[in-house]
């Protein structure tokens, strides 16, 4: 038996007693042996050292809430609007606009994505004459970073059978401007339609390429199991192609859209959904809007308004889907911004357990970004768990402080040490393509609270880099049921490991800088950032 064994640096486990292992021995794609380095050394008596060199062994992240492969849409596929990718004014976002327009046949689609208004210095999105000014000869589309919203020309607005005599759809609306015209302004997804889906636009070669960028990205981030959590039925069938192939490099739990269900296990995709890689998982329930937009259906109204956002479901709706896939065995995702989302939510999963109870369910509030301490108390009552989004700390903090929330508010969007001093297990996002798969940046927004701005935004609600770390690895893993498989470093669990450059225990203001130098999955070396000693024999 040969193998690989891991040893000259800090170990962090991420089992149940938190051990810091001296050795930790792969065999094939499984962990044979953890523990000293002599006993590790006779289980694998063959193996060679995998020497650390100081650096730190974790088990590979895994990402709690994504829509993988997004992220290489944007960047391949789309005109990237973002701000990293130079966007500071509106004449940028035109610009870009405009170059992908140059590039693109007359009558085909110019899609932007990664939008986000609060970082242009005009601090708005583009109207729909500014867009027609780009080009009147094709189809522009805008989407917001938030994926909530976008603006449309008028030629895309035509393309879509959206005119002046169109109505406002339940949980969406048409913007316009004060003499009632359309200002090409489309709030909800119910109002977006196909604009709003992932794979609008999208045929199997390019989701191929897509795919294969994106895999790259999130293995160079030490990420081995990603999510797409909005998986509709096209895209659904675009991921079982990939999974026929064979193992695609990466793992992806898919988190199919409740209202395909149960058709979709009964006498479709799912019944035969091939075992592999790529798996389905949760299903997937949307209650409201964005933070962003105004959106997000709050208890008490945004900063400065009478505004309270909007349930993108009725609560008959939103119970009668619970109740279904509550029913059917499955786990739910839905997605809860605002408190009144979550209310909503939680009085929906009560009902269910009413009807037919489940000890497990392990149902999941995503986002859950301005819940009260009384709604993580009654989440610990039912069972119910949260993935929160504390990027919104670090890109849109300021705003929430200033102008979206107020300042006493603010303060506490995901409270992630309410949860904890409640006992409720919960993990932590990027949301990608919201913001990027980066989850050491992610822990370091989640244990200092620190802003773009500097403000060091709810220090009570800041975590130990440990609480942290736990939440994007062994606790992500029982978030979906995969505790036993993955999530840390234990005997009969999947090798997948990353290798950091130094130990976010010991640097706790600064984990966002710290660099992923290896990752491993099955066993496998598939991410080195730079040439490394070669293994020995010892």
């Amino acid at each position: 038996m040969t193998g690989t064994i891991f040893t000259g640096g800090p170990i962090l486990s991420m089992d149940a007693a938190d051990t810091r292992p001296e050795a930790v021995g792969i065999c094939g794609d499984r962990i044979l042996a953890v523990g000293g380095l002599s006993n590790v050394r006779q289980a694998l008596p063959e193996a060679s050292i995998h020497d650390l060199h100081g650096r730190t062994l974790i088990p590979a992240f895994i990402d709690p809430h994504g829509h993988f492969p997004d992220s290489a849409i944007v960047s391949l596929l789309r005109a990237d609007l973002s701000p990293g990718a130079g966007s500071r004014c509106l004449s940028d976002v035109l610009a870009r606009l405009a170059a992908k327009a140059g590039e693109t046949a007359p009558g085909d689609w110019v899609m932007g994505a990664g939008f986000d208004e609060t970082q242009l210095t005009e601090r708005r999105m583009p109207t729909r004459d500014e867009l027609d000014a780009v080009s009147n000869i094709h189809p522009i589309w805008v989407l917001h970073t938030s994926g909530h919203c976008g603006v449309a020309n008028s030629m895309a607005m035509a393309r879509q059978g959206i005119d002046g005599s169109s109505a406002d759809p339940d949980g969406g609306r048409y913007l316009r401007d004060a003499s009632g015209r359309l200002t090409g302004g489309i709030e909800g997804l119910s109002a977006m339609g196909a604009m709003g889906d992932t794979h609008f636009l999208i045929d199997d070669a390019s989701f191929a390429k897509c795919f294969a960028a994106a895999r790259d990205e999130y293995l160079a981030q030490g990420v081995t199991l990603a999510q797409n959590s909005w998986t509709a039925l096209p895209l659904l069938e675009l991921f079982q192609k990939v999974a026929l192939k064979g193992d695609p490099g990466i793992d992806l739990i898919l988190l199919p859209v409740a209202e395909i269900e149960p058709g979709l296990s009964r006498d479709g995709l799912g019944r035969d959904w091939p075992d592999g890689a790529i798996r389905l998982g949760p299903r997937k329930l949307l209650t409201d809007g964005s933070f962003q937009m105004r959106t997000a259906f709050l208890t008490a109204p945004y900063l400065g308004t009478q505004v309270h956002g909007l349930p993108y479901l009725d609560r008959d709706t939103l119970f009668a889907e619970t109740r279904k896939l509550h029913r059917l065995g499955f786990q739910i995702h839905c997605h809860c911004n605002g408190d009144a989302a979550s209310d909503m939510f939680l009085d929906a999963v009560a009902a269910a357990q009413a009807d037919r109870p489940r000890p497990d369910h392990r149902h999941t509030i995503i986002h859950g970004q301005v819940m009260r301490r009384d709604q993580i108390r009654r989440c610990a009552d039912l069972g119910v768990t949260i993935s929160f989004f504390p990027a919104h700390v670090w890109y849109w903090g300021d705003q929430h402080h200033e102008t979206i929330l107020g300042p006493d508010r603010a303060q506490d969007i995901s409270p992630t040490a309410w949860a904890s001093a409640e006992g409720l297990r919960f993990t932590i996002h990027n949301d990608a393509s919201v913001t990027p798969t980066r989850p050491l940046k992610l822990i370091d927004t989640t244990v200092n609270r620190r802003t773009r701005g500097g403000r060091i935004l709810g220090p009570d609600q800041r975590i130990s880099p440990l609480a942290a770390l736990r939440a994007h690895t062994i606790d992500a893993a029982w978030q979906v049921f995969r505790e036993d498989e993955r999530g840390s470093l234990e005997p009969g669990k999947l090798a997948d490991l990353a290798i950091l450059e130094d130990n976010p225990l010991a640097r706790p203001d600064t984990i966002g800088a710290i660099e992923i130098c290896e990752t491993w999955r099955h066993g496998r070396q598939v991410y080195r950032r730079h040439a490394a000693p070669a293994d020995r024999r010892a």
